[in-house]
C-alpha cells in the first residue's frame, strides 16, 4: 500500500492527482502540515467501514479463531450481588 501525502493547496489544483493515488492507499491531506483528510477509493472505504461483506467474509477474517464464538455459561456471569 502507497501512502501519499499532499498539501491542502496541492489537493485544490490538482485534484484529479490526488484521486490517482488513493487507487493505490488512504491520500493523506494536510492544513499547515498537519494531517487533516484522508481520501480513499470506495473499495478501501467498503472494507473499513464493513459494508458490502456477507457472513462468509466475516467467519473467514483472520484471528477470528482466536475471538471464540462460544457464550459464556450462566455461571461465568456476573451476579446483581456482585455490584455495590
Amino acid at each position: 500500500m502507497i501512502i501519499t501525502t499532499l498539501s491542502s493547496r496541492e489537493f485544490n489544483q490538482d485534484t484529479s492527482r490526488a484521486k490517482k493515488a488513493a487507487t493505490k492507499g488512504p491520500a493523506l491531506i494536510t492544513d499547515r502540515g498537519k494531517p487533516a483528510h484522508v481520501l480513499l477509493s470506495i473499495k478501501a472505504y467498503q472494507r473499513l467501514v464493513g459494508r458490502d461483506s456477507s457472513i462468509v467474509d466475516f467467519l473467514s477474517m483472520p484471528g477470528l479463531a482466536e475471538i471464540g464464538s462460544a457464550p459464556p455459561h450462566a455461571r461465568e456471569l456476573p451476579r446483581a450481588a456482585d455490584f455495590p
